[in-house]
């Protein structure tokens, strides 16, 4: 496989912040992804659309609740691997 293009990356990049730039409404660019964000918490609670309304907002504000908190675990186990392994690398000698 090969590496991937650093000119086409850097354009990429360029262009997604040249798009951000001319973005006056940052809230109303954003607010299609914020609601699939969260509908996918409700489809994950209540798949076929049984529970209230009420009810599959309350499991699904958990079930979004449980996500961060497992994301925060992940990062705390790669933070203390990282410190695990640079702890263990050999120094250079100089004291």
């Amino acid at each position: 496989m090969s590496s991937p293009n650093p000119d086409k990356s850097l354009a990429a990049s360029a262009a997604a912040h040249r798009s951000w730039a001319n973005t006056e409404d940052v809230a109303a660019r954003l607010a299609p992804a914020h609601r699939a964000f969260e509908a996918r918490f409700e489809r994950q609670v209540d798949p076929d659309s049984r529970m209230r309304p009420e009810d599959r907002a309350r499991c699904a504000e958990h079930a979004k609740r449980a996500y961060f908190r497992e994301m925060a675990i992940r990062s705390n186990r790669a933070r203390a691997a990282r410190r695990a392994a640079a702890q263990t690398e050999p120094s250079d000698g100089a004291a």
